[in-house]
């Protein structure tokens, strides 16, 4: 979705580059560590935060495919928060069951690896529709 907004004529030249830069970052990251891969969504976040202020955001939404493309935007951001928060109330809960002694005396969850948290900031650019 990044890529497409930048590709598109509703930002200025340098806003659309600094955004597919980090949108590309963000998209090769995934092959690389937990870690590394969780900056890189951070940083896209942080480039999607400075590349649209209040007058891009009215003047994207002035043109013709500004609104759809900010509604799939914000209708993104929201799918990120929600996946993040999914994800890292499995892994409180995983952790909780994993801590009980039965579990441990057992050895019920073998050899696996704890499960770990996914922390990355996924806050939207203010201004998007809601």
């Amino acid at each position: 979705m990044a890529l497409e907004l930048a590709s598109g004529h509703l930002l200025d030249p340098a806003a659309s580059l600094v955004l597919a830069s980090a949108a590309h970052h963000a998209r090769t990251s995934a092959d690389l560590s937990d870690d590394a891969h969780a900056i890189a969504e951070s940083d896209l976040t942080a480039a999607l935060v400075a590349a649209l202020d209040a007058d891009d955001l009215a003047l994207a939404a002035e043109s013709p495919e500004g609104p759809e493309t900010l509604e799939e935007l914000e209708a993104a951001c929201r799918r990120v928060q929600l996946t993040r928060r999914f994800h890292n109330d499995a892994v409180r809960a995983c952790r909780q069951l994993r801590r009980q002694r039965m579990v441990r005396l057992f050895r019920l969850a073998g050899h696996t690896p704890w499960p770990e948290s996914w922390e990355m900031d996924d806050s939207m650019p203010e201004g998007l529709p809601v």
